[in-house]
């Protein structure tokens, strides 16, 4: 399987952790919802889905209509896919694993999308080790820049320094989303604009985003409070 495979997988038992959904509803999920599957066709949604009904993660169920309702001739009614006991359990072991695939960028952005159903220390974890290697990809942009300053024109100097500045200001949001988590504050959820008080035992994230809600990057001063 490959990685990205992989993190379609883990999202889309994610969302049904959520509540069942159709093929369209799901892949419309993973479109709006978690940027990172923007590119994502259902062609590419259908085998995944049919692989997890194969490990026995989902069911397939047919999709309610109304009783008065009459099928179209030769359309077929929706399939509605539903998670089950096997899968919540595959989904939170997933959801613990904190290896360095974790802090990769698009499976970082599946995990954060799901930090509402993680516990703290699971998401202290995935946060730092990011944070970390984004440091050390900083680390080596910088030599390379130092290295090849004077043999850059002004615009391919300017992209540099671009890319930089971007791991930057993830970095100092992941600075302030760890600070938030180890003082036990609340943060603004993303998509509510509420907050709500954490639980330390629970694993409830407060004002995190929840599931669905993108992470920003771009903006780390939007989400502290």
């Amino acid at each position: 399987m490959s990685r990205r495979s992989g993190i379609l997988e883990f999202a889309v038992l994610g969302l049904l952790r959520e509540s069942p959904m159709h093929g369209y509803e799901l892949r419309k999920r993973l479109n709006t919802s978690l940027g990172v599957f923007r590119a994502f066709s259902y062609g590419t949604l259908y085998p995944c889905l049919k692989t997890l009904v194969a490990n026995g993660w989902l069911i397939e169920e047919p999709g309610s209509t109304h009783e008065d309702a009459v099928p179209l001739a030769g359309r077929r009614a929706k399939i509605v896919y539903r998670l089950t006991a096997e899968g919540k359990e595959h989904f939170e072991q997933l959801l613990s694993q904190t290896g360095p695939d974790a802090y990769e960028d698009e499976h970082f952005a599946a995990r954060f999308a799901f930090f509402g159903q993680t516990s703290r220390d699971v998401r202290m974890r995935v946060l730092e080790g990011r944070r970390s290697r984004l440091e050390e990809r900083l680390e080596k942009m910088r030599a390379s820049l130092a290295r090849t300053r004077e043999r850059l024109d002004d615009y391919t100097l300017e992209l540099q320094r671009h890319g930089m500045e971007s791991v930057e200001r993830e970095v100092r949001w992941l600075n302030e989303l760890i600070e938030s988590e180890r003082a036990g504050r609340d943060l603004k959820g993303s998509a509510s604009g509420g907050s709500a008080q954490q639980d330390t035992t629970t694993g409830s994230t407060g004002g995190l985003p929840r599931p669905g809600d993108t992470p920003r990057t771009d903006t780390p001063g939007d989400t502290a409070t």
